[in-house]
């Protein structure tokens, strides 16, 4: 049977029609031969080449999903940031906001893991658009409770658990369905899409909260966020069904996929530097408190914490930009290793200095370094877990990235309480440097890892 994934790449996907379920070449095909990697290229082709790898914009399922993805994104920091100052605004206690936190992470913690044995029994097509109306619907309550001028904590805090359970189960059923309507050796480029676009809304969703809130008002904002949601429905729909390959053996189980996880070394691997590089290397608890004391920014914020929180994203964002190489790079398990290596000397500057423009450049460069990471990760994830386990895989990613950087909170929180804001920062970093050496030399898969054989799991 042509496989669909190739017919996409070759610009050839149609709507209407397909020949079976979608498929993409698997880890048991070899990758193709980039044609931009051949030998006598211009300079304006080089030069192109370190733009973003935009292939995969020729897909037109990935292109319609990364549009509604832009949308939604942005969407999904104006509830963020909305939820955050109504409750202030309620309670004028930023102890609340903290609770919010929780109440957030919890139902990620939970639903994530059983999101992605969801994703591994159902169409995910049609869980994506089940999920995506939740998120809508609890958006929508969110606006009619604050336009109607509810002062209930309880009442956003429900509807924010709610909102997060349904976004644990998309966001791994989302990410596990990328390798089926893009092929393999574009899945890197297509992480680095996703992950550019959301580094942008990190970016342009606070401010578009500093000039909506005046102008519409702080309920509007979750109506928006539903509005934006619309486009990725539209996305959805047009896909084929995609159901899980492999036997069908009835309901995924979450142990069966702890237990895949266990056997498989690299996977195992890909989780374990990002947990150390998280829960070590990520400082941003301390910024309120290094903006005003280290940077001499005005109590309650300021320009210097304004900059503090933007520099990750902006490195992360420039790295986007400027990923058209990330697709050439085969050794992917040690470029994983370098890139966490190079966000803890990052860390390790940023905790010596007291001039706010390095900061912010060694943030940026952290930023840059945390961005090649992800994408080698969720793409390692991606290619080399099976399709029937791939829900569940990246369900425990998603469980990762939500609750490393808040571990990591209460971690540099602590430390910086019983020593100081430097000595918790510089520590951490060079513990992200020591433990990732030593960790990459005690599982020695990432560094034997080579996407062109990525059935390879030592």
């Amino acid at each position: 049977m042509v496989r669909l994934a190739r017919r996409a790449a070759a610009g050839s996907w149609n709507d209407s029609h397909h020949d079976g379920p979608v498929t993409t070449g698997g880890p048991d095909e070899p990758n193709p031969v980039d044609a931009t990697d051949e030998p006598g290229k211009t300079i304006g082709s080089r030069l192109r080449g370190i733009g973003p790898d935009t292939r995969p914009l020729g897909i037109p399922a990935y292109r319609r999903l990364f549009l509604g993805q832009v949308t939604t994104v942005i969407g999904s920091v104006l509830t963020t940031v909305a939820v955050q100052q109504q409750i202030f605004d309620i309670t004028q206690s930023s102890a609340w906001v903290g609770i919010a936190s929780l109440v957030a992470l919890v139902p990620l913690v939970v639903f994530g893991l059983l999101g992605g044995a969801i994703a591994d029994t159902y169409d995910r097509r049609k869980l994506l658009m089940i999920t995506s109306v939740g998120i809508a619907l609890t958006s929508v309550g969110l606006w009619v409770g604050a336009l109607i001028g509810s002062e209930s904590v309880w009442v956003i805090l429900v509807l924010l658990a709610v909102q997060q359970g349904f976004f644990a189960v998309n966001q791994p059923t989302r990410s596990a369905i990328v390798p089926r309507i893009v092929p393999i050796e574009m899945v890197p480029a297509a992480n680095a899409l996703s992950m550019t676009v959301f580094s942008l809304g990190v970016i342009v969703g606070p401010l578009l909260v500093g000039i909506l809130i005046p102008l519409v008002g702080l309920p509007w904002l979750y109506f928006i966020d539903a509005l934006t949601l619309v486009a990725i429905l539209y996305a959805v729909a047009k896909l084929p069904p995609i159901p899980p390959l492999g036997e069908r053996r009835g309901r995924a189980k979450v142990l069966d996929g702890i237990r895949y996880l266990r056997l498989k070394p690299l996977l195992l691997m890909t989780f374990v530097v990002d947990i150390i590089a998280m829960v070590f290397g990520m400082p941003r608890a301390l910024f309120p408190q290094m903006a005003q004391e280290t940077f001499g920014g005005p109590v309650g914020g300021g320009l210097a914490l304004g900059m503090l929180n933007a520099g990750l994203a902006i490195g992360s964002l420039i790295g986007g930009l400027t990923g058209g190489w990330i697709h050439r790079i085969y050794r992917q398990g040690i470029a994983i290793v370098v890139a966490i290596l190079l966000w803890g000397l990052s860390m390790t500057l940023f905790g010596t200095t007291s001039v706010l423009w390095l900061a912010v450049l060694y943030l940026a460069i952290g930023g840059w370094a945390d961005l090649v990471s992800a994408v080698y990760r969720s793409t390692i994830l991606q290619v080399t877990a099976s399709d029937e386990m791939r829900g569940r895989i990246q369900g425990v990613f998603t469980v990762v990235v939500a609750g490393g950087p808040r571990l990591a909170d209460l971690v540099h929180g602590v430390v910086a309480d019983a020593t100081s804001t430097q000595f918790a920062v510089v520590s951490g970093g060079l513990a992200t440097i020591v433990l990732t050496l030593v960790a990459a030399l005690l599982g020695r898969s990432l560094w034997r890892y080579d996407s062109r054989h990525p059935t390879t799991d030592p």
